[in-house]
């Protein structure tokens, strides 16, 4: 198999630009790191362009020989973004969605995620949501990077297969999820009505807001449906990953 020795070599070069979210944006492409990873992306048909490995690495390339290099290991761990790297890593093209061609998903729920900032809560909900069957994640314009190296290690591989389409507006929201038949939750303080009281189990479309100032004021007004979780003690909120959690499991309730 090739070697990558030098920090001049191109693809080294590519994926130091990949650390960065403009380039992401820019190129399309984002690392992934870890044979886990590796694989779930093989299983569900990601675009691999390139697989990189430590020169030390005794695990599987899921039959991505073709595209692997081994780096040398001074490289690989100027790119690594673990503490304890599994030696592989690979760079991966964004799919390339619209939220058109969503609008016909009968019975399926919505996960939307507004301005939020953590890339560790991201992760976490885009996972949850694929375990709890939802269909689409809708990422809205203020929202940290879906594609950064932590959000896609939180994810474990959720990202390549929850489709996620990004929108600019509220207005924009409001019209593809009731062209999608979708009711826009929106979790607030001002609602007498707690979640179990309403139907959460099918098409809806719930909103997930930032971590310090909740949903804003204008997706609150534009939605549905309003609800809340209720919290004893002097609790004022919860983490976001957390009330997405109790909120999106609904969907499964027998």
């Amino acid at each position: 198999m090739r070697t990558i020795s030098s920090k001049d070599n191109k693809i080294f070069r590519l994926c130091q630009q990949l650390s960065h979210k403009k380039y992401r944006d820019k190129l399309g492409l984002y690392l992934i790191e870890g044979e886990n990873l590796l694989e779930e992306a093989v299983k569900n048909g990601a675009e691999i362009k390139t697989v990189l490995a430590r020169p030390d690495y005794g695990g599987s390339f899921f039959g991505m020989e073709e595209r692997a290099f081994f780096l040398d290991g001074r490289l690989f761990e100027q790119l690594s973004q673990t503490e304890t790297s599994q030696g592989i890593m690979a760079i991966v093209e964004k799919p390339k969605l619209s939220w058109e061609g969503f609008k016909n998903i009968d019975g399926g729920n919505f996960i939307v995620l507004d301005r939020l900032q953590d890339p560790g809560n991201i992760g976490t909900i885009i996972r949850t949501a694929d375990a709890a069957g939802y269909k689409l994640a809708i990422v809205m314009k203020g929202t940290a990077d879906v594609f950064s190296p932590k959000a896609v290690r939180a994810a474990t591989g959720s990202l390549f297969r929850m489709p996620v389409v990004f929108m600019d507006s509220a207005h924009e929201l409001a019209e593809f999820t009731r062209a999608a038949g979708k009711k826009l939750v929106a979790t607030c303080f001002d609602t007498d009505r707690y979640y179990y009281d309403e139907d959460l189990k099918k098409n809806i479309a719930l909103i997930i807001g930032n971590e310090g100032n909740g949903i804003s004021g204008e997706l609150i007004e534009g939605s549905d449906v309003k609800i809340k979780i209720p919290m004893y003690g002097n609790i004022e909120s919860l983490n976001a990953s957390v009330a997405a959690g109790i909120l999106m499991y609904e969907a499964v309730r027998p």
